[in-house]
């Protein structure tokens, strides 16, 4: 967060599983829409936070499975962690506020005497949580004769059931919306409150996020019965909280787009590039923009066309270099030029591009340096590497790509790199 000088302009906080991703969508269309929009429009100045049920194990299996972005905030275990940036540093503060009657001995201790209680994977037990799977039917009982043995032995706890099926035990003190508010409390007291903030959610265990005063709340269309109901019984009346028309990361982009927080056009619902004219040169923009159409292009889903390629050799400095990620210097253009014969070979295959972390510093009138880390996916292989961009503005030209230098991100192991090309 500390990369903000200023209030976020935007800060979306969004559960996972079922929310911000779909996975009834193999090709993730949504969560990909949502990434482009977020890293064209909204990462240069907003906060992206997820707050999942997942233990941190469980949370970086998520990250290998689908491409998600990397989150300023990460929130997991049901709001009893908190942890920030790519290096994910533990919240010190909101451990020891999670300490106050809480004893972990005393509720394995409790929770062994009930036979309907199925402890879940180690993994998911955590320092503030215990987590059980229940049946629905017996659910409602359980939770109420816990409730009030654990209370007798001097504890203060929260149970939360969702999903039909998981039953978590934390402090009373923890929670998705308790984490959201402290973070909003430390926020404001570094004079750093989000001018907007935007939960998201599908479940019971998101509910406490649309309780949070003056946070505009989206349930998504799939959202399940327990969120309706608690919607239906808490918050009916609150026009700051709607139920999507759409799925999952759809519904988020329709929520910023209703409540008018802001821009809610994904690059990827643009059609043509060469039509989509930006009154304020943003190498952000640029970036996103050129990635995407490297996907189409090598999908063939954009026409092999002289009026494209002219238009991306204009775009380069005709002395720039593109260092490649093995290390070898080739031309920009040239490498552009390379574009033609690999158009639509990944046709009817498996292959998406994405960026992430979209960060542009000027660094003298008109130049820029852009940092992102650029990804690629083609069948189940995923790679990937950071890249750095030098953009000058060019008077009637817009943005000028000078200087692209790409190295392996530590998480790729290519082979054969003969086969990136850009």
């Amino acid at each position: 967060m500390e990369r903000l000088t200023s209030p976020a302009r935007l800060m979306i906080v969004s559960d996972l599983d079922h929310t911000m991703v779909d996975h009834h969508d193999p090709e993730n269309l949504a969560l990909l829409r949502f990434n482009s929009l977020w890293e064209h429009a909204y990462r240069h100045d907003s906060l992206l936070v997820f707050s999942t049920g997942r233990s941190p194990t469980l949370y970086k299996e998520l990250r290998k499975e689908k491409p998600l972005l990397t989150p300023d905030v990460t929130i997991m275990s049901v709001g009893t962690e908190i942890t920030y940036g790519n290096s994910m540093v533990p919240d010190l503060g909101w451990v020891d506020d999670l300490n106050h009657k809480w004893d972990l001995g005393v509720v394995k201790e409790e929770t062994g005497k009930f036979s309907e209680l199925t402890l879940q994977a180690e993994t998911e037990q955590r320092p503030h949580k215990v987590s059980f799977y229940v049946d629905k039917s017996k659910a409602e009982e359980v939770i109420k004769e816990l409730s009030q043995r654990l209370e007798k032995r001097g504890l203060d706890v929260k149970i939360i059931y969702s999903g039909g099926m998981d039953l978590d035990i934390l402090p009373q003190g923890a929670g998705k919306g308790q984490a959201l508010a402290y973070l909003l409390k430390k926020l404001k007291s570094e004079g750093k409150l989000p001018v907007n903030t935007l939960a998201c959610g599908d479940s019971g265990n998101d509910a406490e996020l649309f309780s949070i005063p003056d946070v505009y709340g989206v349930m998504v269309s799939n959202a399940q019965e327990e969120l309706l109901k608690w919607h239906a019984e808490n918050a009916k009346d609150n026009p700051k909280v709607i139920h999507a028309k759409e799925r999952c990361a759809g519904g988020i982009i329709q929520a910023i787009g209703e409540f008018k927080l802001g821009p809610n056009l994904s690059p990827r619902d643009v059609s043509d590039f060469l039509e989509c004219k930006v009154e304020n040169p943003n190498p952000g923009h640029d970036v996103v923009k050129f990635f995407l159409f490297y996907e189409r292009w090598r999908r063939g889903e954009v026409e092999n066309s002289e009026a494209y390629a002219a238009s991306l050799k204009a775009s380069c400095q005709p002395g720039g270099v593109f260092v490649h990620p093995s290390g070898a210097e080739k031309s920009l253009v040239d490498t552009i030029g390379e574009l033609r014969k690999h158009h639509g070979d990944k046709q009817g295959k498996k292959f998406r591009v994405w960026v992430d972390q979209v960060l542009a510093t000027e660094t003298a009138p008109g130049t820029w340096m852009v940092k992102l880390d650029k990804w690629e996916q083609s069948g189940d292989e995923r790679i990937g590497c950071t890249t750095t961009v030098k953009f000058t503005a060019k008077e009637g030209e817009g943005l000028v790509w000078e200087h692209v230098e790409q190295t392996w991100s530590e998480e790729s192991k290519l082979k054969d790199d003969s086969s990136w090309i850009i």
